[in-house]
C-alpha cells in the first residue's frame, strides 16, 4: 500500500524518517526561496532544515543540478560563480560570519574600485578556530556581534567599520582619502560618525592619519585633489583658510565652490576628477566661471599639475590674494621652498 501524501500551504508531507525516527515536512518551496535569495547558494544545514536528506543532496550533485563550492556548501548550477554567489558561499561556509572590508562595501553598494578583489573578505569571531580555504580572506573580530548587521543578507560588517577597515588596509594614502571622502560626499555617512567609531578602535592601523583625514573631510575636502591642495598648498604656506563647498546661487541654479576665500573675491576650483574631462562638464565649468566674474570674483582652476608643484601654486594664489586685499604673508614650507627666496616670492606662475 502506498503511503498517504498530503499537501498543505506549499508543503508536501511525506513519511520521510529523520534521525529521530519521526516524519518531517519536505518544503520544496522554502528551499527554492532560499536558493533564489542567496544567489543560488545553499548550505547543507539549510537543506536539512527544509526537510530534505543527505541522499537528496547526493542525487542533486550526481545529476549535476548542483555543484559543491565548499564542504557542505552548494550552488544550483555548474557554471562559473558570480561575485554574489561567492560571497554567499563564503559567509555560509564560516557561519556565523559576515562580509567585511571591501566585500562589505560592495554589499553596502559602495564600490571601492571598478574591479572587485579576487578574494572574499569574511569576518569571524576571534575565538573561533577555523581553517582557511582559497579565495576567502579571514579577519578575526573581537566583538563580531557588535559590528555586524545580521539582519542584512548576506550578513555584513556595518558601513562605518567597513570603511575604516578598508581605508586602514589600502597601500596608498590617496586611496584611503578617496574612499572616506567619497562616502561622505555621497551622504552614506558623515565624518563625525566615522571619527566616533574610529576613536573607539584603538588597535586599527594608521589611526592617527585616518583621524586627520576625517578632520579635513569635515572641513569640506571631498576629493584627493582637494585634500592635496589643503595639506600641500594652503596650510604649509600660510595662505588664509578658505571656505569649502560653499553653496551659492550665482545663476539660475545652485553651485558649490571648492574653495572660496571670503572677503577676498577669490575662488579656487579643483578639477581632478575624470568627469571634468568631458565636454559637457567643461561647458558647465565655463558657465560657473562667468557667473563668478559677474559677481566680481576671480576664479583659479587648479589641477593635478599645479598641486604637484605646491610651492609654485602657493605663490600664484598668494599673489592673487594680495592683489585682492589680503594682508597676510606667505611662509616657506621648508628651507628649500621658493617662497623663502625673494626671487621665489615674486615669481609668476607660468601659463
Amino acid at each position: 500500500m502506498r503511503p498517504a501524501v498530503r499537501s498543505t500551504g506549499g508543503q508536501v508531507w511525506l513519511p520521510i524518517r529523520t534521525w529521530f525516527g519521526k516524519p518531517c515536512a519536505v518544503d520544496r518551496r522554502r528551499l527554492d526561496q532560499i536558493l533564489a535569495a542567496q544567489a543560488g547558494v545553499v548550505s547543507r544545514r539549510q537543506v536539512l532544515e527544509s526537510g530534505f536528506s543527505d541522499t537528496f543532496i547526493r542525487r542533486q550533485l550526481r545529476r549535476r543540478e548542483w555543484t559543491s563550492v565548499h564542504t557542505g556548501i552548494y550552488v544550483n548550477h555548474t557554471g562559473p560563480l558570480g561575485w554574489w554567489s561567492r560571497a554567499w558561499a563564503a559567509v555560509l561556509f564560516y557561519w556565523p560570519a559576515a562580509l567585511s572590508h571591501e566585500s562589505a562595501l560592495i554589499a553596502h553598494e559602495l564600490r571601492f574600485t571598478n574591479r572587485p578583489a579576487e578574494n572574499i573578505h569574511v569576518a569571524v569571531d576571534q575565538k573561533r578556530r577555523v581553517r582557511h580555504v582559497p579565495g576567502i580572506e579571514l579577519h578575526r573580530v573581537t566583538d563580531l556581534s557588535g559590528v555586524v548587521q545580521a539582519s542584512r543578507e548576506p550578513a555584513r560588517v556595518r558601513l562605518e567599520h567597513s570603511l575604516l577597515d578598508t581605508a586602514s588596509a589600502v597601500r596608498r594614502s590617496s586611496d584611503a582619502i578617496a574612499l572616506l571622502s567619497d562616502a561622505c560626499q555621497r551622504r552614506r555617512t558623515t565624518p563625525a560618525r566615522l571619527a566616533s567609531v574610529l576613536r573607539g578602535r584603538r588597535n586599527i592601523r594608521r589611526r592617527k592619519f585616518l583621524l586627520t583625514v576625517l578632520d579635513d573631510v569635515a572641513e569640506g575636502t571631498y576629493s584627493v585633489l582637494e585634500h592635496r591642495y589643503l595639506t600641500g598648498v594652503e596650510r604649509p604656506h600660510g595662505l588664509p583658510t578658505g571656505k569649502r563647498q560653499r553653496r551659492v546661487i550665482p545663476g539660475r541654479s545652485a553651485a558649490y565652490r571648492d574653495v572660496e576665500y571670503i572677503g577676498l573675491a577669490t575662488v579656487v576650483e579643483l578639477d581632478g576628477r575624470l568627469g571634468h574631462e568631458l565636454s559637457v562638464d567643461r561647458w558647465d565649468d565655463m558657465d560657473r566661471d562667468i557667473d563668478s566674474v559677474l559677481l566680481g570674483d576671480a576664479t583659479l582652476r587648479i589641477g593635478w599639475r599645479q598641486v604637484e608643484s605646491p610651492c609654485r601654486t602657493a605663490i600664484a594664489v598668494g599673489r592673487l590674494l594680495l592683489a585682492k586685499g589680503w594682508t597676510g604673508r606667505l611662509r616657506p614650507c621648508a628651507e628649500i621652498c621658493p617662497v623663502a627666496t625673494r626671487k621665489g616670492a615674486s615669481q609668476s606662475y607660468p601659463a
